[in-house]
């Protein structure tokens, strides 16, 4: 076994405390990095607040990069040394129709996730990356381009994936017409990219204050969403909503901002909705969700980012600051994403 330090919380609701753990040996295609950064998603405030024991102990971080210190007998596609970066899935099962399909992130026998998963070798909880090393299989490991921040580019293997795949399902373009509600973690990041492949970019916000900001992002419009003459002067005008507020809230008048056959994509709250079938009806509108991305549409956003110069917008604390991460970000204290700086556990 591989020791390396980490921050571990032993049961529900207990703080992180730095500890030593084991990262399995070396498997013949299997990548050791040392991870440089990793971003603090809200995924990790609810693995850190959980009621199931069962799911303890918990290494949260499933947004990371760093670099190559070791490779498998059977790893080609990587050196000791090459910077890389690693998402919220670290294996799937590879052969049923979603596998098949480069979309291993709704594997039909789920995916292994980066902590809190079952390794499909030996059964053990899987570690995430608050921490010094990561061990994983090398097919869910993916080249980090050259030039970029590492540390704005952690959120790009969650926020970014998530918000990136919409993006290529719908074909976004020159002529494509974009709203994307909400300008957090994963909103802004959604008006980048969608500026980049030549959309017309609207941001939906509660928060006037935030117009200055999503302009500078690259949105062309902004609306309070809150003012309904201003809705409702957008009415039937997106091809594409992408919707990425985290709370539960009332979709309809946004899809009253949808165009004729037009999709809202809602990827922020990952609860119950209610929509009222009429407000689809009319219009011949789709409602449509997603989460994470595919092993091909991952390293083909990694990519786009290389060519564009995108990452996220990101406050970088040292690893000894997280629970001040965790706590800000409980208050949504960040613009916009939280990473953490792991070299101070070397």
């Amino acid at each position: 076994m591989r020791s390396t330090t980490a921050y571990q919380a032993t049961t529900p609701g207990s703080t992180l405390e730095r500890v030593t753990i084991e990262r399995r040996d070396l498997r013949s295609d299997d990548v050791a990095v040392r991870v440089t950064h990793c971003g603090v998603c809200h995924s990790d405030l609810h693995a850190l607040g959980a009621s199931e024991s069962s799911a303890f102990p918990v290494v949260p971080g499933h947004e990371f990069v760093g670099e190559v210190t070791a490779i498998g007998a059977a790893v080609t596609a990587f050196a000791v040394g090459d910077p890389v970066a690693v998402g919220n899935i670290v294996d799937s099962c590879g052969s049923c129709p979603m596998c098949r399909a480069g979309q291993e992130n709704f594997c039909q026998e789920f995916p292994t996730l980066t902590y809190g998963g079952r390794d499909r070798l030996d059964g053990t909880l899987t570690h995430g990356a608050y921490a010094a090393e990561y061990v994983v299989r090398d097919r869910f490991v993916y080249h980090r381009p050259p030039g970029l921040d590492p540390a704005a580019v952690a959120p790009l293997m969650c926020a970014g994936i998530t918000v990136w795949e919409p993006l290529r399902r719908w074909q976004v373009g020159p002529g494509t017409r974009v709203g994307v509600v909400g300008l957090g973690g994963l909103g802004h990041v959604a008006v980048k990219l969608a500026h980049a492949l030549g959309a017309e970019v609207t941001v939906f916000t509660t928060s006037p204050s935030k117009s200055e900001d999503a302009r500078e992002l690259g949105a062309h419009h902004v609306v309070v969403s809150t003012d309904e003459a201003a809705m409702a002067a957008v009415a039937n005008s997106h091809d594409l909503l992408i919707d990425t507020v985290s709370a539960a809230h009332d979709l309809t008048p946004y899809l009253a901002t949808v165009a004729l056959d037009g999709t809202l994509c809602s990827l922020g709250h990952l609860g119950t909705v209610t929509i009222e079938t009429m407000a689809l009806l009319v219009g011949r509108k789709s409602l449509s969700s997603g989460g994470s991305g595919g092993r091909p549409a991952t390293q083909d956003l990694l990519d786009f980012c290389g060519r564009h110069g995108i990452t996220a917008d990101v406050e970088v604390l040292p690893s000894s600051a997280v629970a001040t991460a965790l706590d800000r970000l409980a208050r949504n204290d960040v613009r916009y994403r939280f990473v953490l700086d792991l070299t101070d556990l070397s």
